[in-house]
C-alpha cells in the first residue's frame, strides 16, 4: 500500500522475521529495504517515538540487528496524512456570496499546510466551513499572506471562480495595498522592480536575484507619515504589489535598506524585540468579481497590536 492511500489508523502492524543476512547493519536501513513502502526517514521517526518493537522490546535508535529477531512496526499516520482535514475555527469573514469569500486574516494564523504547520490552517478552517469547497484546488485559496501578516485575501468558492481569480492575478489586476512599518525614512515614493529567487545560502529566505530561476516582482511604495520608535526613525509605508512572490514587501524593502519592524527574518536581530511580528498588514483589496463583472472593493482596520506600535512611534494620522 502506497503511503498517500488510505487511512494509516487501520494498516494491521508489520511483522518481519530477519534473517543473518542482516547480521550487523542498522534497524532504519534493514527497515526501509524489507518495508520500501514507507520512507526511511518516516520509519526513523516510528523508530525514536516507539511505534517499532524487537523481540517484544521497544526498538532503541540506531540498533543493529543480528539476524534472527522479530520486527513489528506500527504504522503510524504522518502529519501531512492530516493536513486536508476540516477543522473547526473562527473565520473572520469581511465579505461572502455564492462565489467567493474574503477573509481577513489575523496575524498567526498560516493559510496554507507546511512542513512544521500540516494542521491549523486556513485552509482547514474553510474546509470545516464549506466541505464543498473541497472540489477546489487547494480549497479556494488563490494567493496567500505570510503566516505573522494581517488582513484580507480573496478565497474562491466555486471552480469558475477560481479559474478566473487567478487570471487576474497573473493579469496583475488584481489591487492589493499594504500598511508597513520600516526602520529608517525612504523615499516618499519609488518602487522596487527587481526579481525575487530562494536564498543562495538560506533556503528558508527569499532574495532579489538574477538568476533564471528567480520570478518578476514589482513593488510600489509611498510614504505616508514618519516617526520614532526607540530612538530610531521609523517610516509608515503604503505598498502596493503588482506580483505576488513570497516574502515580496519584506524582501523589497529590506533590499533598499528598510526592514520591517519586527521582522525576524529579514530585519536585524537586535531590532526584532520591538514587536513580536513583522509590520504588515493587507489593508485593502480590490478586483472584478468573477461572476457580476463588477468591480469591488474592500478594506480591514489595523489590528489593535499594528494601530499600538504606530502610536508608540508618535505617527497620529494615516
Amino acid at each position: 500500500m502506497d503511503e498517500a492511500d488510505g487511512d494509516l489508523l487501520d494498516v494491521p502492524p508489520i511483522e518481519l522475521d530477519l534473517t543473518p543476512a542482516v547480521c550487523g547493519v542498522r534497524l532504519d536501513k534493514v527497515l526501509s529495504t524489507l518495508v520500501p513502502q514507507y520512507s526511511r526517514s518516516r520509519l526513523q521517526q516510528w523508530i525514536d517515538a516507539g511505534h517499532v518493537s524487537v523481540d517484544g522490546e521497544i526498538a532503541r535508535a540506531k540498533m543493529t540487528v543480528y539476524g534472527d529477531e522479530k520486527v513489528v512496526i506500527y504504522p503510524q499516520p504522518a502529519p501531512e496524512d492530516e493536513a486536508f482535514k476540516p477543522e473547526a475555527m473562527d473565520l473572520n469573514i469581511a465579505y461572502e456570496d455564492a462565489a467567493i469569500l474574503v477573509i481577513d486574516k489575523p496575524a498567526g494564523l498560516v493559510v496554507h499546510p507546511a512542513a512544521g504547520n500540516w494542521s491549523g490552517t486556513l485552509l482547514n478552517g474553510l474546509l470545516h466551513y464549506l466541505p464543498a469547497i473541497a472540489g477546489v484546488p487547494r480549497a479556494g485559496i488563490v494567493h496567500r499572506l505570510d503566516k505573522d501578516t494581517s488582513g484580507l485575501m480573496v478565497v474562491a468558492k466555486t471552480l469558475v471562480a477560481h479559474t478566473d481569480l487567478v487570471r487576474q492575478l497573473q493579469a496583475r489586476t488584481v489591487k492589493r495595498e499594504y500598511l508597513a512599518l520600516v526602520w529608517g525614512t525612504p523615499n516618499v515614493s519609488g518602487k522596487v522592480d527587481t526579481s525575487i529567487g530562494r536564498h543562495s545560502r538560506d533556503r528558508v529566505k527569499m532574495a532579489v536575484s538574477e538568476n533564471l530561476t528567480a520570478k518578476p516582482a514589482l513593488t510600489h511604495f509611498q510614504r505616508l507619515a514618519t516617526g520614532m520608535l526607540d530612538g530610531r526613525p521609523v517610516s509608515l509605508m503604503m505598498c502596493q504589489l503588482e506580483t505576488g512572490r513570497t516574502h515580496q514587501i519584506r524582501v523589497h524593502m529590506q533590499s533598499i535598506g528598510f526592514a520591517l519592524v519586527g521582522d525576524a527574518l529579514y530585519g536585524k536581530q537586535h531590532l526584532t524585540t520591538v514587536f513580536p511580528r513583522q509590520a504588515l498588514h493587507a489593508r485593502r483589496l480590490g478586483l472584478v468579481h468573477p461572476v457580476s463583472g463588477a468591480a469591488v472593493e474592500w478594506s480591514s482596520e489595523l489590528p489593535q497590536d499594528f494601530a499600538d506600535l504606530i502610536a508608540r512611534s508618535g505617527i497620529k494620522a494615516y
